[in-house]
């Protein structure tokens, strides 16, 4: 009996709590890596609103739905959504795109037109106008869900965070 009350009772053990730790940052990761993948469940004309709301319209104006054939060569029809903003000044990469996919196959063809689109205009503006070459460098790409957001502006990351926010 006497060796019984020398034994204390410890509480959890380092490792215990080492697991549980361990346990809760996993969960943690896995609760933002959600969130930055995820979709939205708002309408893309909420969307589409709220980045016209933060676009610089002096500089852009909207193109019509040809606009996406002649500068991507993709169908507005075959997507649930599709804005395109770009500069009238023909010596300007100004450009704000933001399409939403029927489903996750069409992302890869949105994403290598995108991309496409990007290198023609280098190699156009490249050797006599560096400045729009910069601009096209520091291109702002954003796929969230079936959202594709692109803005090639001054102000692009101003406007990505403006479509992150809309989400």
């Amino acid at each position: 009996m006497m060796q019984e009350k020398n034994i204390q009772r410890r509480g959890p053990g380092k490792n215990m709590i080492l697991k549980y730790f361990v346990l809760v940052m996993i969960i943690a990761y896995i609760v933002v890596l959600m969130i930055y993948t995820s979709g939205s469940t708002k309408s893309f004309d909420k969307i589409e609103q709220a980045v016209e709301s933060s676009l610089d319209t002096e500089n852009l104006t909207k193109v019509d739905v040809q606009g996406l054939k002649r500068y991507y060569g993709l169908n507005s029809a075959d997507y649930d959504g599709v804005m395109l903003y770009s500069s009238q000044k023909s010596m300007s990469t100004e450009e704000v795109l933001l399409i939403k996919v029927k489903n996750d196959g069409q992302m890869q063809h949105v994403r290598d037109a995108v991309q496409k689109r990007i290198e023609n205009r280098k190699n156009d503006f490249e050797g006599y106008a560096p400045e729009q070459v910069k601009l096209l460098e520091q291109a702002q790409l954003s796929v969230r869900g079936k959202y594709l957001f692109l803005a090639i502006a001054p102000k692009a990351e101003a406007y990505k965070d403006a479509f992150a926010k809309s989400l």
